[in-house]
């Protein structure tokens, strides 16, 4: 009798393997981060990629595996619970939340990564997490803003630099949506540099994915919209949330007018030096640059004839 038959067993199964070699990289990643080893700072916003190359080769099995042995490692580490929050927070939980959304293209069949549900939760689970660190730092000297406030000041004054009242309020009133993009381009940033590599080496589980493909859910934009009247009725002594959770909710739409403005040119002969071109104005004329980005992606599913439908 032959004894030569294939291994089986949890050990021997690729998915797991990939997850568990995923999240002790990503784990180790951020634990040089906040260990304070040199170029931890960059290494810490590569972490999403080992998760991302466990999701997008082999699953969501995979993916969740992968986050479970990185908060694990992150407890192991520590003497508290606050490096594996703040790594769930950033990474864990809405890359989870990203995978799950964009894997629903193949689930149905249609044999492509959605990409409608995942850019708005670029702006829906930044906002979630504000509201709940406002609800949860809620009192009567000032709550949110205050913290924001003395946090903001004491960076100012680490660095050297005076803290004139109206700079300090126009840092913690652009703080959050800020972190919100930032969120979103590490987020995104990886996950496509993680798609580009499981496809070089024939891993991916999907298809080439045009990401300037990307089209918000119909019903995004009234969320916005709704923040920002909240702002205008609200008490100017506690407009700071409002105002801060309406800023996030257009993160997902300043992308999308970028996706509309790779679409655009891609016709151009001179694409390239263009998009160079464009992206100093907007980096020079930020506060322009995205409103005029908004504008362009609502034209572009609101105001055509025949609209790109929603990638949802």
């Amino acid at each position: 009798m032959s004894t030569n038959q294939p291994s089986t067993g949890l050990a021997n199964d690729p998915r797991f393997l990939a997850g568990a070699a995923g999240g002790l990289v990503s784990a180790l990643a951020a634990l040089w981060a906040f260990h304070g080893l040199p170029l931890g700072a960059i290494l810490f916003w590569l972490a999403p990629l080992p998760l991302c190359l466990a999701g997008l080769g082999f699953g969501l099995p995979s993916f969740l595996i992968a986050v479970a042995v990185a908060g694990v490692a992150l407890l192991v580490d520590s003497i508290s619970m606050l490096p594996a929050l703040i790594y769930l927070g950033a990474f864990g939980m809405p890359a989870t939340l990203l995978l799950v959304t964009a894997l629903r293209g193949l689930a149905h069949g249609g044999g492509h990564l959605a990409l409608g549900l995942p850019l708005a939760l670029l702006g829906l689970w930044p906002a979630a997490v504000l509201l709940l660190a406002a609800l949860s730092l809620a009192s009567p000297e000032g709550g949110l803003e205050h913290a924001l406030r003395e946090a903001v000041s004491a960076g100012l004054v680490h660095m050297g630099v005076e803290e004139p009242e109206g700079l300090v309020t126009q840092v913690i009133r652009l703080q959050a949506a800020a972190m919100a993009l930032w969120l979103a381009v590490v987020l995104t940033g990886n996950a496509g540099l993680a798609q580009w590599l499981l496809r070089r080496q024939g891993l991916a589980l999907a298809p080439e994915t045009r990401w300037s493909t990307a089209r918000l859910p119909r019903w995004y934009p009234a969320l916005p919209a709704l923040a920002a009247a909240a702002w205008l009725l609200a008490d100017p002594a506690h407009a700071l949330v409002p105002l801060s959770v309406c800023l996030v909710l257009l993160v997902p739409m300043v992308l999308q007018g970028l996706a509309v403005l790779h679409t655009r040119l891609r016709p151009a002969k001179a694409r390239a030096p263009l998009l160079v071109l464009i992206y100093v104005l907007l980096l020079v004329f930020s506060l322009p640059g995205a409103i005029m980005l908004v504008a362009l992606g609502l034209v572009d599913q609101f105001g055509r004839r025949n609209p790109p439908p929603a990638n949802t």
